[in-house]
Formats: C-alpha cells, sequence, structure tokens
C-alpha cells in the first residue's frame, strides 16, 4: 500500500500570512522604538516606563514560547 501525498496548501498559505502579519508588526514596533515610542526625553514620565514595561512583558511571553525559554522552557 503507498502512501499518498497530502496537500498542505492551505495550511502553507495560512502560514505565510500569519508571517506576514508578524514580521509586519515587527518592523513598526522597530520604527517605534527607533523613535524612542514618539516619547521626547524631557517629558518622560513614570507612565512612560510602566507602558514599555508593559510591552517587555508581553513580548518576552512571546519570545519565551518561541525559544522553549522562561516558563515554557523543557
Amino acid at each position: 500500500m503507498t502512501r499518498r501525498a497530502t496537500d498542505n496548501s492551505k495550511a502553507l498559505n495560512a502560514f505565510l500570512a500569519a508571517k506576514v502579519e508578524i514580521d509586519t508588526m515587527l518592523e513598526r514596533l522597530k520604527a517605534l522604538s527607533a523613535d524612542h515610542f514618539d516619547a521626547h526625553p524631557d517629558e518622560i514620565k513614570w507612565g512612560h516606563v510602566g507602558t514599555l514595561n508593559h510591552y517587555a512583558g508581553l513580548l518576552r511571553q512571546i519570545s519565551d514560547s518561541a525559544f522553549c525559554e522562561g516558563e515554557h522552557a523543557t
């Protein structure tokens, strides 16, 4: 009995669409970071720090999951 090849084109297309979405978000975040998250150094308050710490925490969750680190370590 021979095994029939599986057509994974729909899964591949969905994967590539998700990758494009991630790449777009990363580019936007890099540009925003390069512009110091639209904050002027003389105007930085603790709220700005809290916001960036929140962003960092969310990105850490993604990074830990992607690289099997932190709570996702095996």
